[in-house]
């Protein structure tokens, strides 16, 4: 068979193969395989195409074949990186996680044995062991989780949705957040929240409910009501959400970008599509710098008040490029319990951000706001 000359590798993600069928299509279209990259994909079905075929250049990353074949494509210049064994989590992974996946388990044996509950105890058992080993495959991980992301959101309006997670199902607050986010994911924008419980559920709970009417989100709110916290109990908690999504399936699709390094701190099921890391600031800086659309902080403790001086210093530095829109919500909250607000007023005094921030006294205020300081 004559396949066609290898072409360097220019980063382009019409190079990466991320599954069985886009392989189909890649060798029915080039005849090759040289020069792309293969993604965690199970090629074990496919031994005649990868010994027939040339792979000069190509690189594979966990992708599980037959040793004849891997021995073939070594043989012809490619680079192979072997799934790794016992490991409750894929670091060559070729797109974000789902509810479905994380949560994989729960109906019947609860949190505990789920991929998220185990990977977080791999977390546990290796962060401070200095193993080379185990950081790489973090850093591996976290890496891949990127590359997916920026696939995912290429070409979205992305609003972040910032809040602690100590806000509880059933109060006035949370269903607040969830109006907020239902509104945004109707404006068009695609909402992005740290993917944890609280204010960050609220906000993918209502962005899953922007397909739905205003009854569908009273009765979810009462719902999830039931189960107010992720404490005592994951498992009773994520339950209630996985009702609601399989009382009202086919909600509208939003992101949340949890972490592992706060392993008390669930994902939320209501995001569509979750990119979860083991490395908290490549999280923090990512959910930030993805939100190209602007910033909505709710009332929030430590973490909340971080994530408003991260997205402030790129905003004062321009180092993401125009400062994006910041909208603080709750007067009182961001200038007497925790007086974020007047620092920040201070700081874009005089400067490119000064006409994109602002501060509402209510979460209803907050889209229009946005709106107004996005031009």
């Amino acid at each position: 068979m004559h396949s066609t000359p290898a072409q360097p590798f220019d980063g382009s993600p019409d190079r990466e193969i991320e599954s069985l069928t886009e392989f189909d299509e890649v060798v029915s279209a080039h005849g090759t395989l040289a020069g792309f990259r293969v993604q965690s994909v199970d090629l074990t079905g496919r031994t005649d195409v990868l010994i027939s075929l040339d792979a000069t250049g190509a690189v594979f990353l966990g992708c599980a074949m037959d040793p004849e074949a891997a021995a073939q494509v070594r043989a012809a210049g490619a680079l192979v990186f072997p799934p790794v064994p016992h490991l409750p989590f894929d670091p060559y992974r070729g797109f974000v996680y789902s509810p479905d996946e994380l949560f994989e388990g729960l109906s019947g044996g609860g949190y505990e044995v789920t991929p998220d509950a185990r990977a977080y105890a791999w977390f546990q058992r290796t962060k401070a062991d200095g193993d080379i080993y185990a950081s790489m495959l973090r850093a591996i991980h976290d890496d891949a989780v990127s590359n997916a992301l920026d696939e995912l959101l290429a070409g979205a309006r992305v609003v972040g949705v910032m809040g602690g997670h100590a806000m509880a199902r059933g109060t006035d607050a949370y269903a607040g957040a969830a109006r907020l986010g239902r509104e945004l994911a109707r404006e068009g924008f695609t909402v992005a929240t740290g993917g944890g419980p609280g204010a960050m559920e609220a906000a993918n709970l209502g962005a899953y409910a922007a397909a739905f009417d205003d009854a569908m989100l009273r009765e979810a709110l009462r719902l999830l009501g039931k189960a107010p916290s992720f404490t005592p109990s994951v498992t009773d908690w994520a339950r209630a959400a996985f009702e609601v999504r399989d009382r009202w399936p086919g909600g509208g699709a939003s992101v949340g970008i949890p972490t592992w390094f706060y392993g008390h701190e669930p994902p939320n099921p209501f995001a569509a599509h979750i990119a979860k890391y083991f490395a908290n600031a490549t999280r923090e800086d990512g959910l930030l710098a993805r939100s190209n659309a602007g910033v909505v902080f709710l009332p929030g403790a430590a973490g909340t008040v971080q994530e408003i001086f991260d997205n402030a210093t790129g905003n004062y530095y321009q180092s993401r490029g125009e400062p994006t829109p910041m909208v603080l919500v709750d007067r009182a909250h961001w200038t007497e319990r925790l007086p974020t607000w007047p620092l920040l007023r201070s700081l874009a005094r005089g400067r490119a951000m000064e006409g994109r921030i602002a501060l509402v006294d209510r979460i209803e205020q907050a889209p229009e706001a946005l709106k107004r300081l996005g031009g």
